[in-house]
């Protein structure tokens, strides 16, 4: 892999990052804003309906669970963040084989571990 090819994959880290944490930093607001509000006694946040009370159930886990996706994808690029400058020169190689891993794989995934050959069902492209 080139230094420029290494460079783009680090810009691209290190934006994703700033989505992610961007995004864990809303969750957070949004989570604390309505318990705050529901402290308060602010009925205006309550629904009036039982299906309404449901579908705001589900918002919330399906909210928590993009969090907690967020905060693993996170975790993994500040890994990857940490290969990169610590070893720029065995970046990008697949941790079973040691095989470079494809760059189109990595444009798409730079935070991954793994060549597509070695990778888990779920996670290859």
């Amino acid at each position: 892999m080139t230094q420029a090819q290494r460079k783009q994959l680090e810009r691209r880290l290190l934006s994703e990052r700033e989505r992610l944490v961007d995004a864990l930093a809303r969750y957070g607001r949004e989570t604390r804003d309505s318990e705050e509000r529901s402290r308060a006694g602010d009925l205006s946040a309550y629904p009036t309906h039982m299906a309404d009370e449901g579908t705001d159930a589900i918002t919330q886990e399906v909210d928590a669970a993009n969090a907690a996706r967020q905060s693993e994808e996170l975790h993994e690029i500040d890994e990857a963040l940490e290969r990169l400058y610590r070893d720029p020169e065995h970046f990008g190689r697949c941790s079973v084989d040691g095989k470079q891993i494809a760059f189109a794989r990595l444009q798409l995934m730079p935070w991954a571990r793994t060549c597509q050959v070695h990778a888990p069902e779920s996670a290859r492209l």
